[in-house]
C-alpha cells in the first residue's frame, strides 16, 4: 500500500473511532445546530480547540459530565446526565463553557436532561461527510384554524308583561263610549247605541295600559370567530438520492438542495 494511502486510511480510522467513542457533544447553536466539538475525555481548556464560550446546546451520549465556566474545571460548574439539552440558557451556561471532565461518583449538582426534548435526528454528527442532493418537491403543511373569542356589552330590550284589567280605563272608556253612542240615532235606537257604546268603550278602556315593558338593560355577550391558519407547521420535502425519491418533514423551508450523509439521511 502506498504511504499516502496508509496515511489517509489512518486518519479516517481515527475519525471513525472519535465518533464511535464520543460521549459528549457540544453545539455552537441551540437545538443542536452549528459547529460541533466532541470529546470522550477531560478537556481543561476549550480555547485550545477553538470552542471556548461557544456551546449553546449539548448531547450527552453516556456517563455524567461536569462542565465549567472557567478553564481547568473551575468557576461555576454543573453536571449533565445522559440526554439532550437543546439550550443551556436555563442553567446559566449558554456561551460560557470553558472546560469539561467526567464527573466522579461524589460530584452532585446534577441537571437532568429535559424529558420533552428528543434526540435531534437531523443534527450533523462529528466528522460526518455530507453531500448536496436536489429537492424535487416542497409542500407546506399549515396548522389547525385558530378561534378568537371576546366579550362585548350589548343592549337587551326589557321584557313586556301583561297585567290585570285597567279599571280606571274601563270606566273612562264606558263614559266616552256612552256619550258617543247617545249621539247616534233616536228613540230606542239611541238608547241601544248608548248602551253599546258604553260597553265597547269600557272593554277597550280596560285593555289600555295592561301591558308594561321593563327598561332595556346591558349584559356581557361572548362572541367567537374562527380564522384559518396560514402559518406552515412543517414542510413535506421530497428529494432525490441515488436515483430514488426520499421524503422528510422539515421545520424550515429548504432551498433547491439539502445535505445528506452517505446513507441518504438529511442533515442540517
Amino acid at each position: 500500500m502506498k504511504p499516502h494511502l496508509k496515511k489517509t486510511l489512518a486518519l479516517a480510522l481515527i475519525g471513525l473511532s472519535t465518533v464511535a467513542s464520543a460521549q459528549i457533544n457540544f453545539y455552537e447553536n441551540e437545538s443542536f445546530l452549528g459547529s460541533t466539538f466532541s470529546t470522550d475525555k477531560s478537556v481543561e481548556n476549550f480555547a485550545r480547540h477553538g470552542f471556548n464560550d461557544r456551546a449553546s446546546s449539548v448531547i450527552v451520549d453516556r456517563g455524567r459530565w461536569e462542565v465549567c465556566e472557567d478553564a481547568r474545571q473551575s468557576g461555576h460548574c454543573v453536571v449533565l446526565r445522559p440526554g439532550n439539552y437543546d439550550t443551556l440558557q436555563s442553567m446559566g451556561m449558554n456561551n460560557r463553557i470553558s472546560s469539561v471532565r467526567p464527573a466522579d461518583a461524589n460530584t452532585d449538582n446534577d441537571i437532568p436532561a429535559p424529558s420533552n426534548v428528543s434526540a435531534y435526528e437531523y443534527r450533523r454528527r462529528p466528522d460526518e461527510r455530507l453531500q448536496r442532493v436536489p429537492v424535487t418537491s416542497v409542500r407546506a403543511v399549515v396548522g389547525a384554524p385558530t378561534e378568537r373569542c371576546w366579550v362585548e356589552r350589548q343592549q337587551v330590550p326589557g321584557a313586556t308583561t301583561q297585567g290585570g284589567p285597567n279599571i280606571g280605563g274601563a270606566v273612562a272608556g264606558a263614559l266616552i263610549g256612552g256619550i258617543l253612542g247617545h249621539q247616534v240615532g233616536g228613540g230606542v235606537g239611541k238608547d241601544i247605541a248608548t248602551v253599546g257604546g258604553a260597553a265597547a268603550g269600557g272593554y277597550i278602556g280596560s285593555k289600555v295600559g295592561r301591558n308594561t315593558t321593563a327598561p332595556s338593560t346591558e349584559q356581557d355577550v361572548k362572541r367567537c370567530e374562527t380564522t384559518p391558519s396560514t402559518t406552515p407547521t412543517y414542510w413535506d420535502v421530497t428529494y432525490k438520492y441515488r436515483g430514488r425519491d426520499h421524503r422528510v418533514q422539515m421545520s424550515k423551508e429548504p432551498g433547491r438542495t439539502i445535505s445528506v450523509n452517505r446513507k441518504g439521511e438529511p442533515r442540517d
